[in-house]
């Protein structure tokens, strides 16, 4: 393809008529004045839309615009440039082609990146015009670091097995600031694919026939990389040292916490180490400190629960519960409640272990077992500290529960989680953790119990005709009269690394305590309860939001089918 006539773009857009001279001046004072690229200066002002401007740019280059949300790039293809150059060339190479290999560019009027890539590339190029925010979300996605991580896996053993160099600590990273120390550079490579894949855990495993390094996606754990056994006490080590922990006690388990920056993310990493038969186990929980939180109304709750749950938030006193597993989601939720009830008007303290997301306006205090700063000694000591709402991390204890219901019953609206399968369930596990049947059918006004579910791929969703016993489950809670017209199943494409599935969303079921239902509470039988709690629900079970959001597409039949399965335990 011949090399393409240098175009300047404010002219391209006026010609267009997709902005006028007025605007295009006014951009380049602000570009003047800023030094930001043009382009940027018009799509942040509104004058103009991204695709607006790949569009325009790719009739003026006689070159294709390729969406690269729905385009299946060839990795063999995508690594003729490297993760470095294509984000400093903002290109991608997408495909050979007759003609040459087709390359997307952000930018098709930068000359000079346009020869760089040829030489790169060593072949002639077919130029594609895309936009620069798919494209980067593409690059992080596809640039996977699993060939530079085993690399460093057998550089950092073959250091570890010959001892070489002056300083044996330097290399392990034990000695402050030796930032190109093998061991650093690994697990900086680590956490950055981590970041990339959307990782929201990453576990460090010392097997027998090895290493074993996975990122948990979605809830699904994938395998990362593996390595030889004998660096994994060097990263345990290093992790250590960065968490604070004790570097010399490898006999107890230990938890601990560190901040990391990884492509221009705060991450918040809680670590957690426990020993094994072959070595030290490592888990790292990332939190992206600049993550917006979400509000109550995004987060997947059905209208009807969210209007009960705003109705609970809108009282001063009372106890409210988000039950579920670990990693169902249930932080979230408190936290969502938490951004609507956090104004000038209310103090609002939380007693975490360990404290999440950072709220400006409230006093969040950490648990420090290891000083007897304990749940319920902070839980006391909050108390006088006149809070109309207290946030406890978990009530994991009979003083944290007593402690937290009396609360409830004296002025103060309480939030906090609990591990249950359900959420009919809850309160007589309250009564089963020693608090007084009275004081939980008093102070309990809701529970709320959630699980998360795998969405389906926007990119490669397709129709999904119902299996029979798909269907014989969906009739089983929905009636015979299910229309699944819009069930789904994703295909696998690059978009999702080939899951099908990009992201979660919850499911929900709820249990309000009204009058009914403390009086079945106070009787303190078991079985009539249970019945009382189904009724009181209606049928709107964990279950059921499972199903309905399979047959209206957001997931699949056979996600919300293994959900139900592992909610009836």
């Amino acid at each position: 393809m011949a090399r393409p006539e240098k175009v300047r773009l404010g002219d391209l857009l006026v010609q267009e008529k997709l902005i006028s001279a007025a605007q295009l001046q006014a951009a380049l004072d602000e570009q003047k004045r800023t030094g930001r690229r043009l382009g940027r200066v018009l799509i942040d002002s509104g004058a103009v839309t991204e695709t607006a401007i790949a569009t325009a740019l790719a009739g003026q280059f006689k070159a294709p615009f390729v969406n690269l949300k729905t385009f299946q790039a060839a990795p063999e293809t995508i690594a003729l440039l490297s993760e470095t150059q294509a984000r400093r060339l903002r290109a991608i190479a997408l495909e050979d082609t007759p003609l040459g290999v087709r390359v997307g560019m952000a930018d098709p009027t930068d000359l000079a990146a346009y020869d760089e890539i040829v030489k790169l590339v060593k072949r002639d190029i077919v130029l594609a015009v895309v936009t620069e925010s798919a494209l980067l979300s593409t690059i992080d996605r596809v640039y996977r670091r699993t060939g530079e991580i085993d690399g460093l896996a057998q550089q950092l053993q073959a250091e570890l097995s010959t001892g070489t160099g002056s300083d044996f600590g330097a290399e392990l990273g034990l000695t402050p600031g030796v930032e190109d120390a093998p061991v650093v550079r690994l697990l900086q490579t680590i956490f950055e694919d981590a970041v990339g894949a959307r990782a929201s855990d990453v576990h460090i495993e010392p097997q027998q026939s090895g290493l074993q390094i996975r990122l948990r996606i979605d809830g699904v754990l994938h395998a990362q990389t593996e390595a030889d056994i004998k660096i994994a006490s060097a990263l345990a080590l290093r992790l250590k040292l960065m968490s604070g922990l004790d570097i010399s006690e490898k006999r107890l388990p230990q938890d601990g916490r560190f901040n990391i920056k990884v492509r221009e993310h705060r991450i918040d990493v809680r670590i957690s180490t426990m020993p094994t038969q072959y070595g030290e186990s490592v888990v790292m929980r990332l939190l992206i400190n600049n993550a917006q939180l979400l509000s109550l109304d995004r987060i997947g709750l059905p209208p009807a629960l969210l209007e009960r749950i705003r109705a609970v938030l809108a009282t001063p006193q009372g106890m409210l519960l988000v039950t579920g597993p670990t990693g169902s989601g249930k932080t979230t939720t408190l936290y969502a409640a938490l951004n609507e009830l956090n104004t000038p008007a209310r103090k609002i303290i939380t007693v975490e272990d360990p404290i999440e997301y950072r709220l400006p306006g409230i006093n969040q205090v950490q648990v420090h077992e290891k000083i007897d700063l304990s749940f319920d000694r902070v839980l006391r000591a909050t108390l006088r500290q006149d809070p109309d709402v207290i946030l406890i991390g978990e009530m994991r204890d009979q003083a944290t529960v007593e402690t937290g219901l009396r609360a409830a019953m004296t002025g103060h609206l309480v939030l906090s989680t609990l591990h249950t399968n359900d959420a009919g369930s809850t309160p007589l596990r309250l009564v089963d953790m020693g608090a007084p049947r009275y004081m939980v059918a008093m102070s309990l006004r809701l529970v709320v119990a959630q699980r998360l579910l795998r969405v389906v791929c926007d990119v490669c969703r397709a129709a999904h005709q119902p299996r029979p016993h798909e269907r014989e489950w969906l009739t089983a809670e929905l009636g015979d009269s299910v229309d699944t017209s819009k069930c789904v199943e994703g295909t696998g494409c690059n978009q999702c690394a080939n899951t099908g599935y990009v992201g979660r969303t919850g499911v929900y079921e709820l249990l309000e305590m009204n009058h009914a239902m403390v009086q079945v509470a106070n009787r303190g039988d078991p079985q009539e309860f249970a019945e009382a709690a189904a009724a009181q629900m209606g049928g709107h079970t964990l279950r059921r939001h499972a199903a309905e959001l399979a047959v209206a597409g957001r997931t699949t039949i056979d996600e919300a089918m293994q959900i139900s399965s592992r909610i009836d335990g």
